[in-house]
């Protein structure tokens, strides 16, 4: 089990490593930075922001219902937070197996001692913690605006929000290193993973407007609904199953991938 998670550990370093030293990866933080910060500013102080709304309210005399801000703003700003990394996460995740299809090293990963799974692990652990640091900085923006807010901000939707973004990323990152194993295409596998999650995307809305058990399932396997209660500080454990089922299937079939991959070079 030490070996195991020593392979872990060295895969893991060497994924991270990579992203790090990637300019594409920069750029794809610059632009979720870019656009998070637009968000972030538009939601609460644009000219129809939150706080625009409060201080029109306190000039009408207007005091019920009252508004909880820092609530009110995570729910919507998580939420955009959540769309954006739909769109970007492919382009994380596309090249996590077919570069090593492109530059012939994953058949040395293959051929190698060391288990499919501990590299699937490894190589999602890398993504998912550079993704985490591209969080980083909007938690600690959030934490600055909101140490002033009276009521001030419920620690448990922030902290639920974000950990329900990093599992949404996980779930998306997993299901991506999966459909980026079977080509050595980076596009074609971006391209893939967007279309599935469209596809999860699409499962709400057709769970919206359905009735019965059969729309109830359907809606407990969307990525957004489960998302959604962990932005607005709701913890549902069908939902942390779900996310969970996600990243282990992800995993599975990764390592799948590359064990039909070893069997056609053995």
């Amino acid at each position: 089990m030490w070996i195991i998670w020593n392979n872990v550990l060295a895969i893991y370093r060497r994924e991270l490593q990579s992203y790090f030293a990637s300019p594409f990866a920069y750029a794809i933080a610059a632009i979720f930075w870019l656009l998070s910060g637009f968000f972030f500013v538009v939601v609460l102080l644009g000219p129809d922001g939150l706080l625009s709304q409060v201080a029109f309210r306190d000039q009408a005399g207007i005091t019920e219902p009252p508004i909880d801000v820092p609530y009110q703003f995570l729910s919507i700003f998580l939420n955009l937070i959540g769309s954006l990394s739909l769109f970007l996460l492919p382009m994380l995740s596309m090249g996590l197996y077919s570069e090593e299809r492109k530059r012939g090293t994953l058949e040395l990963l293959a051929t190698s001692p060391v288990t499919n799974w501990a590299v699937s692990v490894g190589k999602l652990l890398g993504v998912v913690t550079f993704f985490l640091t591209m969080t980083l900085p909007l938690m600690l923006y959030e934490t600055i605006v909101f140490s002033a807010s009276n009521p001030p901000a419920s620690f448990r939707v922030m902290v639920l929000g974000h950990v329900g973004l990093l599992l949404m990323a996980a779930s998306v990152l997993s299901l991506g290193m999966f459909l980026s194993s079977l080509t050595d295409s980076t596009i074609l596998a971006a391209i893939l993973t967007f279309a599935l999650m469209l596809l999860l995307w699409v499962t709400d809305l057709i769970a919206n407007s359905l009735t019965g058990p059969v729309g109830e399932i359907i809606g407990n396997l969307s990525l957004v609904r489960h998302y959604t209660d962990l932005s607005q500080g709701r913890l549902n454990t069908s939902g942390l199953v779900l996310f969970a089922s996600y990243i282990l299937l992800g995993i599975f079939l990764t390592a799948q991938s590359i064990q039909a991959f070893r069997y056609q070079r053995s």
